[in-house]
């Protein structure tokens, strides 16, 4: 009974946590209707970013066509070659170098 008196006035109620501690609540289901909605927001988006891209000029045009063509070849020169195909190139690489590009000695006394 004595344990008892000393947590008497004790709050026994649940904890309640504030929202800027990072806790997010759970976020209420879309309805179709704005999910539709979303969908035309976005068809709009992108037929205004077209008309943008129409108005650049022929340096802009060019350059970004050229950027695709060497992200295209990057992409390219990467898919050739597997993983242990590189890794063999990259041993027979290092079997040539010479000496001078090894790590020197540290200890004298081995």
């Amino acid at each position: 009974m004595g344990e008892e008196d000393e947590y008497a006035c004790v709050n026994r109620s649940q904890l309640k946590i504030k929202n800027t501690t990072g806790i997010k609540k759970k976020k209420n289901k879309k309805s179709s209707k704005e999910k539709q909605r979303l969908i035309e927001n976005d068809i709009k988006q992108q037929q205004t970013t077209n008309t943008v891209v129409n108005s650049k000029t022929k340096a802009e045009m060019a350059f970004q066509k050229m950027q695709e063509k060497m992200q295209r070849q990057r992409i390219q020169q990467k898919a050739e070659m597997t993983h242990k195909q590189r890794v063999e190139q990259f041993n027979q690489r290092l079997d040539n170098l010479t000496e001078h590009f090894d790590i020197p000695k540290v200890s004298w006394t081995k």
